[in-house]
């Protein structure tokens, strides 16, 4: 091949025939806000470069208040962590601490 000519390939891939784009998996924040008292909140727990992150949620709050939840928290707990509607995240494993410091805010947990 000489150095000027460009080489023109199709591959006759298109996204309409049978192929669609995907989408990105995004929990939803819940329509309506609810108490303290009303949320039943759940943990889980992820690896993330190789340490782990403690999620909590999925919360029904204003963003300023769940992040006045999370300030102080983050405060009482002595580590970090952020607000990603509507789930909070923790650096570490720390689910026994935040449960009892989120039930003195007065949230409740599903068993």
């Amino acid at each position: 091949m000489s150095r000027g000519k460009k080489l023109d390939l199709f591959i006759g891939g298109e996204l309409g025939s049978g192929w669609s784009e995907v989408e990105a998996h995004r929990t939803e924040v819940p329509a309506e806000l609810l108490a303290p008292e009303k949320h039943l909140l759940v943990f889980k727990r992820e690896k993330r470069r190789g340490k782990t992150v403690t999620l909590v949620g999925p919360f029904a709050l204003e963003k300023s208040d769940a992040e006045g939840v999370l300030k102080s928290v983050k405060k009482k707990l002595g580590s970090g962590g952020s607000y990603k509607a509507p789930w909070m995240e923790f650096q570490g494993e720390c689910s026994e601490k935040l449960r009892s410091l989120l039930e003195a805010e007065s949230f409740r947990f599903k068993k």
